[in-house]
């Protein structure tokens, strides 16, 4: 078969990227912002807090030993006296713990000895090496506690904010996302829609409504001038075909028509009732779906198949093809009968002018599917592919104005049409709504 137009894509298709809201990338942006905010306040004040410790040490420790050098040199029977956290080495009189004889002068932080943590600070004073001591080791203990506390405090604000942010977010795109939402519902084959917007909307959401409400409504004007021009031409078309499908009638009657002249007027005959049939399928485009609902006939497909089959097989006769009708169940449906004959017999026709030989099989399924399997050339994936791109940009296919038709009226009438590659030919699916 030719690579017909298709309906528009499915935007449930699986293959179909999922993109993320604008709500959800805000938030993502603020949350990420203010985890950040909080390391880095609470970075900044362990740094602060660990200088603020040094410069506290560095002055306790330089007045106490200040104090004790200063009194030595007033009275030289001037003797330290260790308190429970402060002690004093002297490596003249009384030497330092090993953990302590290897340290530089100056201040240090946080080292152990005796299983407890201490501040040292060692001096050289006129020849002697001086250090003193003081145990830290409960402040430390404290300050660990103090760390979990700030710790704890810090992660609870940012779960707070987090809950705050979330609610000023979802708050703020509430009116673009209903908005979205609004859009996303409008209907394209309903005319009048309009996309409103509340009092309190910004002056982007109501740049936005207005730029879609004024392309709705150049759409509508635009399909209905389309539906106008298409009744009208499609009426003033019906006469003359009438005419001449009469008259071909009348003249086939005469009994003394030569051969030749019999074959041409049966070909004008056939012809004329394809015109019929193609101007029948352009009336339908013009008609509103709901009305074209209300004007359907109920009928049983399973008995209209066969008397389309006959009525083609004799596009077989100059190929080595065969018609094989499958066995039917009994299936009801509501719809236009003659656009139901006109689209099986164009997929049926098609399948016909586009199979070199073998068997063309139609089989009818209980929902109201047509499946037409042909063994001729059949279509690859790519060309399937092309098919499914110039349905949605509203193009031709390769299949004449007939196939293009039939993919317009299974999207106005919410039927389904599906052509796929067998191992030689092609399978058309045609999904009718059944009502049984």
């Amino acid at each position: 078969m030719p690579t017909p137009t298709e309906s528009p894509p499915d935007k449930s298709k699986p293959g179909r990227k999922t993109r993320s809201s604008l709500r959800q990338r805000i938030l993502l942006g603020l949350f990420g912002y203010t985890a950040l905010l909080s390391i880095a306040v609470v970075v900044q004040g362990f740094i602060v807090n660990e200088h603020a410790e040094h410069l506290v040490w560095t002055s306790l420790m330089d007045t106490e030993l200040d104090h004790f050098v200063e009194r030595s040199r007033i009275d030289a029977d001037y003797r330290w006296t260790d308190t429970e956290a402060l002690s004093l080495y002297d490596d003249a009189t009384r030497p330092p713990p090993p953990e302590l004889r290897g340290l530089s002068p100056g201040i240090h932080d946080e080292v152990g000895y005796n299983g407890l943590e201490h501040v040292v600070l060692v001096r050289e004073v006129d020849g002697r090496r001086l250090t003193l001591a003081l145990d830290i080791d409960d402040m430390e203990h404290r300050e660990f506690d103090l760390a979990l506390t700030i710790a704890g405090s810090a992660i609870t604000t940012l779960l707070l904010l987090c809950v705050v942010i979330g609610w000023g977010v979802r708050r703020l795109v509430r009116p673009l996302s209903n908005m979205a939402e609004r859009i996303g519902n409008l209907q394209p084959d309903r005319a009048g829609q309009r996309v409103e917007v509340p009092e309190a909307a910004s002056s982007e959401l109501v740049v936005i409504a207005d730029a879609v409400n004024d392309y709705v409504e150049r759409n509508d004007r635009f399909v209905e001038r389309e539906r106008a021009f298409i009744d009208s031409a499609s009426h003033e078309l019906r006469t003359p075909i009438a005419v001449i499908a009469g008259a071909t009638e009348i003249a086939l009657d005469a009994n003394d028509l030569p051969q030749g002249t019999r074959h041409q007027l049966d070909r004008i005959r056939r012809t004329a009732r394809d015109v019929e049939q193609l101007i029948s399928l352009l009336l339908v485009l013009a008609k509103d779906p709901e009305r074209l609902t209300r004007s359907s006939d109920r009928f049983a497909l399973d008995q209209l198949l066969p008397e389309i089959v006959e009525d083609h097989r004799h596009l077989t006769r100059d190929k080595d093809l065969t018609l094989s009708l499958a066995p039917m169940p009994h299936c009801q449906i509501v719809a236009p009968l003659q656009i139901v004959q006109a689209a099986i017999g164009n997929l049926l026709r098609n399948a016909i002018e586009n199979s070199d030989r073998g068997e063309i099989t139609i089989r009818l399924e209980a929902d109201a599917t047509l499946v037409i399997e042909d063994p001729g050339h059949g279509m690859t994936p790519e060309e399937i592919s092309a098919l499914y791109t110039r349905v949605a940009r509203g193009g031709r296919g390769g299949g004449g104005i007939g196939l293009d038709l039939i993919s317009r009226l299974c999207e106005h009438l919410g039927w389904s049409l599906r052509f796929d590659a067998t191992e030689r030919g092609t399978r058309a699916t045609l999904a009718l709504r059944s009502s049984v």
